[in-house]
């Protein structure tokens, strides 16, 4: 039997999230497991190497890889290494010649530095981008140094910005819209994202997304954070155009909660939301987890309004956090993909 070619969509948590639980279907179904990450991080370390050093942001990325890396003890700990991230360097003693008075560098506490808050994962890429002088030449490099058990492609070889209109983004106007620059500012603001708009607004999509989009037998769309990790991807015209022409079999993967830039989103709107940025999308299935759904008639219109059958199943984690547990979601999938058309 053939391997079954999956292309998981998404950036962050979310995509991690999916990519683990891929991996515990892997073995059951035989998949070949691509994943496309967003590239429009500009928060946090991804931020400050893309302002600092140009390129794409690293992070979403590196977690993709990390998600994916195998299970052999060496790469285990390759890939603990990638996710170690910095402290603040502790403050350095200044020899005294006399008397109590220190310098005014010699604090008590620890002092930031240039690798304080970086990823070393995060270095190694941009570092690997540097060298061979293409992003995917470089995941690759990096996936084989994990033992990757799937491979990682960016959405496009340039990062990209997100911007969006957002109602109520300053509390003392809530009914005034305005722009928001930047994925991390979009992602935490407070008010109600109204549009969604990429900078350039066409950028290039990675030719190697393209083709295993072509190939695929199933795309996967979620969890993440819709805005800012999930519909980005509809809004880069060759990987909407790839995604609707593909002859592959659709998934949607619901949230367990709303995140702060989908406040005010119903379950049902976020599937509302898909159709929006892509009308012509038409999905097979959507699976969300019953307790997050409620009441699920409007959930099932709307999945029907994409074409799509709503499948329920247990896939959080049980201590009553938001979050999904790989395997639960792993189990869930075997039969949604192993499934014949």
């Amino acid at each position: 039997m053939t391997a079954r070619r999956v292309v998981a969509f998404g950036g962050g948590h979310g995509l991690s999230a999916s990519l683990r639980a891929l991996r515990h279907c892997a073995p059951e179904l035989d998949l070949d497991i691509t994943a496309v990450v967003t590239v429009g991080d500009d928060g946090g370390s991804s931020g400050r190497l893309r302002a600092e050093r140009g390129g794409l942001p690293p992070g979403d990325l590196r977690q993709a890889l990390v998600a994916l890396a195998g299970d052999h003890p060496a790469t285990r700990r390759s890939a603990g290494l990638f996710q170690h991230r910095f402290a603040a360097a502790p403050a350095a003693g200044v020899p005294q010649t006399g008397g109590t008075d220190r310098s005014p560098a010699a604090t008590d506490g620890p002092e930031p530095d240039g690798l304080s808050g970086h990823a070393v994962g995060n270095l190694v890429l941009c570092g690997l981008m540097e060298l061979l002088g293409d992003p995917v030449a470089a995941l690759e490099h990096a996936g084989a140094m994990l033992g990757a058990v799937g491979r990682v492609l960016p959405m496009s070889r340039q990062p990209v910005g997100i911007e969006a209109r957002v109602r109520g983004a300053d509390p003392s106007a809530p009914d005034e819209v305005c722009t928001v620059r930047g994925q991390h500012q979009v992602a935490v603001t407070t008010g109600r994202v109204e549009s969604l708009r990429l900078t350039p607004a066409a950028p290039a999509a990675c030719a190697e997304a393209l083709a295993a989009i072509g190939a695929a037998d199933w795309l996967i769309f979620g969890p993440g954070s819709w805005y800012t990790s999930v519909l980005p991807h509809l809004l880069v015209p060759q990987l909407a155009d790839a995604i609707v022409s593909s002859s592959a079999r659709r998934l949607v993967t619901l949230n367990l909660a709303a995140e702060k830039e989908t406040l005010g989103l119903s379950v049902a709107d976020h599937l509302a939301a898909l159709h929006w940025y892509l009308p012509e999308l038409k999905v097979d299935l959507v699976l969300a987890d019953a307790k997050a759904v409620g009441d699920p008639e409007p959930v099932e219109r709307a999945a029907e309004s994409l074409g799509a059958r709503l499948v329920l199943a247990p896939v959080a984690v049980t201590d009553g956090t938001p979050r999904h547990d790989p395997a639960a979601l792993g189990a869930a999938l075997v039969p949604v993909l192993g499934a014949d058309r």
